[in-house]
């Protein structure tokens, strides 16, 4: 299921996050699939229950993941993780979109460049 790299300088949780969000995004988990439990998970990946705690943590503040009191962790619906991943992009985006223009690039040039064009 998740595979962790020791020589990885990523934190566990991380690869923990990654590799859960990578399932989800290949389809190998659906939404509406329940997650292992936080202690399960940690004993088959042999590592801190904290470290699966704040992976799940990640997911759910990214809308990976949804967690119901008293049931568990599930898989959001796509729709969902896509509309806060896209909002992180464009976050990064902004301050480069903001220099190109300070550089003299005009809205011709950045639609160009935005439909894969050169500019």
């Amino acid at each position: 299921m998740i595979h962790l790299d020791y020589r990885d300088t990523r934190p566990l949780y991380e690869q923990v996050r990654d590799g859960l969000r990578k399932l989800m995004v290949t389809g190998v988990l659906q939404p509406g699939d329940k997650l292992p439990s936080v202690r399960s998970l940690a004993m088959e990946l042999a590592i801190n229950p904290n470290t699966i705690q704040r992976a799940y943590g990640q997911l759910e503040a990214e809308g990976y993941v949804v967690s119901v009191s008293g049931k568990g962790t599930f898989v959001e619906e796509l729709q969902q993780q896509n509309t806060q991943r896209r909002a992180e992009v464009e976050e990064k985006l902004r301050p480069l979109r903001e220099e190109l223009r300070s550089l003299g690039m005009t809205a011709a040039e950045w639609a160009a460049l935005w439909e894969g064009g050169n500019s």
